[in-house]
């Protein structure tokens, strides 16, 4: 299987919505702005997507501020083409952009179970640190 990697500012939006409602991330609000995944796509730092006879079948994207520090985030294949390298291609594509760029920090929160994919390309486990995430509505 032949499949194509490459760093993106645009792509069909149809396509990439199926990639979040696989990996999850999608909801209802998205769908209210008919911008979302482009205005997502060009404000991403870097955005890798995996084709494969033209279909859009994987993507990651990168936040940063494009100086020191970088976080990879939304990096999901659709199942039909999971376990064939695909998923560790884009991170690679991002890896050697990020490198390429003398960005020194690179870091990712793993779905329960992946971490010996990541590990496997590199990542290691940030011993004595915490993710968190903002659920509160308003900030007082």
């Amino acid at each position: 299987m032949v499949v194509e990697f490459s760093i993106v500012k645009e792509a069909d939006p149809k396509q990439i919505k199926e990639l979040f409602v696989e990996g999850g991330w999608w909801n209802d609000e998205n769908d209210k702005n008919e911008f979302f995944v482009d205005s997502l796509i060009k404000n991403t730092f870097l955005f890798a997507v995996a084709k494969f006879e033209g279909r859009i079948v994987g993507m990651g994207r990168v936040l940063s501020e494009g100086m020191s520090d970088a976080y990879i985030q939304d990096v999901v294949v659709l199942k039909d083409f999971r376990q064939q390298g695909i998923g560790g291609g884009i991170i690679r594509l991002l890896l050697k952009d990020l490198l390429a760029k003398k960005i020194s920090w690179i870091g990712l929160i793993s779905v329960p179970g992946a971490e010996s994919f990541y590990k496997e390309i590199g990542f290691e486990v940030m011993q004595d640190y915490t993710p968190f995430i903002y659920k509160k509505k308003d900030v007082t």
